[in-house]
């Protein structure tokens, strides 16, 4: 049985493990001007790595072009390709084209343009979960093409969407399916693997693109388990910088038509000069994820030392989780804290990622957000009159909710930390009570 699911409830790092790993990471318990809080919106970006950042100043310091013939340039190039490898490490891809952009929203919409304006059916699949750089441009370009949009609905129970719902929408007219890795609302991961597999076996040929930004920091990919034609990430989300969206897309699906200058080759996707930071940054990341890999095998290629280092960031989320959900000796969880509701609690943690909705009793979501913040704790929230949620939550029935995503960086005693804030922040909501809240 693999390792991440092996642990149903999560595997946490050692105590000197988990300081190291605080110590590779900007702001983890204080932020910019030295404050202590709790930063628990990682689903709205990430901590930095000081690698990362320290790499990402070093390089775009340097002003030659990379596209010339001396030292630095050839420097640069090398750069540039050893990121394009790491992209790669990161979704065990063969082949097809790494493609750097502005942003990961930009490129789901090129990906799928280029989908839509040159492969031919009569209908388009996605999920009502999607991202809008995702739903927005299927919308867009199955309006342009006078396509049918199919949507599958989310399932109230475990705050994904079934298998079943996607594929059952899916027939030999089915131009592109475009679906998320996992909810950046729930934290439920969808079972690509399946999705994949079965779409295909009604249509062999079906373009698939898949918006892994959310998912990537937070667990395994493997485009030879789940061969799709289009993915995205945002390294700004996965330990990185701003300013940077990274994909990947097949072979036959860089050779479609799409905005290119006329003297590339048919498979390129970036348009004007490269930025090599981006590339260098995208490898301090996987140099880091190796590292901590290295602690759990004895492998020594990339791509294994990769597997065993996100696995564990996966197992240690998890052990996370389970101490957010249930508590601890020194805390309550938040399924049993009076006046919290937890939204979307499906039961088995090896289905989610580490983000969860909560609402409180007495409390609507903005104000409970300002009342976390008052007590050190960013977290936010995720209301129904947002572009980013309206489409999710309603399909949900929610009108709201607090969304906490913390990151692998922090430990069991910041999710403790977190529990009695929260249990403050409800008593205080339902009026005097007796007892201490701390």
């Amino acid at each position: 049985m693999p390792a991440n699911t092996r642990h149903a409830n999560g595997l946490a790092f050692s105590d000197a493990l988990m300081r190291e790993v605080k110590q590779r990471f900007l702001n983890v318990d204080h932020d910019h001007h030295g404050r202590e809080r709790l930063y628990f919106d990682n689903a709205g970006g990430s901590f930095r790595l000081k690698a990362a950042a320290e790499r990402f100043a070093q390089v775009d310091a340097i002003p030659d072009n990379a596209e010339r013939i001396h030292a630095t340039a050839v420097e640069l190039q090398q750069t540039q390709a050893r990121g394009t490898d790491d992209v790669r490490t990161i979704l065990n891809a063969r082949g097809g084209s790494v493609y750097a952009s502005l942003t990961a929203s930009g490129a789901m919409f090129d990906m799928v343009r280029a989908v839509a304006e040159n492969v031919p059916g009569t209908n388009m699949v996605t999920t009502v979960l999607e991202h809008p750089s995702s739903f927005d441009a299927m919308s867009l370009y199955a309006g342009k093409s006078g396509r049918e949009l199919r949507v599958a609905g989310s399932n109230r129970e475990t705050g994904g969407v079934d298998a079943d719902e996607i594929v059952r929408l899916v027939d030999k007219d089915t131009c592109l399916l475009n679906v998320i890795h996992a909810s950046n609302i729930s934290g439920a991961k969808l079972d690509l693997e399946q999705i994949v597999r079965r779409a295909r076996e009604i249509k062999p040929d079906l373009y698939i693109v898949v918006d892994a930004v959310q998912h990537a920091p937070h667990g395994l990919i493997d485009l030879q388990k789940t061969p799709v034609d289009g993915i995205n990430m945002a390294p700004y989300k996965f330990f990185g910088c701003r300013g940077s969206g990274l994909s990947w897309v097949s072979e036959r699906a860089a050779q479609l038509p799409h905005h290119k200058l006329a003297g590339k080759k048919p498979d390129f996707w970036d348009l004007g000069s490269s930025a090599p930071w981006q590339f260098a940054v995208l490898t301090e990341i996987v140099d880091y994820v190796c590292w901590l890999g290295g602690h759990f095998t004895e492998a020594t290629g990339r791509r294994a030392l990769f597997e065993a280092g996100i696995t564990h960031i996966e197992l240690h989320e998890r052990a996370l989780l389970s101490v957010l959900l249930d508590g601890s000796g020194e805390a309550p969880g938040l399924r049993s804290i009076e006046g919290v509701k937890v939204f979307l609690d499906h039961p088995d943690l090896t289905k989610r990622d580490l983000i969860i909705g909560i609402g409180f009793a007495h409390l609507d979501c903005t104000q409970a957000v300002v009342e976390y913040g008052l007590r050190g704790v960013t977290v936010y929230e995720r209301v129904a009159s947002s572009i980013y949620s309206k489409r999710m939550l309603d399909s949900f029935g929610l009108e709201g909710t607090v969304r906490v995503s913390p990151l692998h960086c922090h430990s069991a005693a910041d999710m403790e930390k977190f529990l009695r804030v929260t249990r403050e922040i409800a008593l205080s909501a339902s009026g005097p009570r007796t007892g201490s809240a701390v």
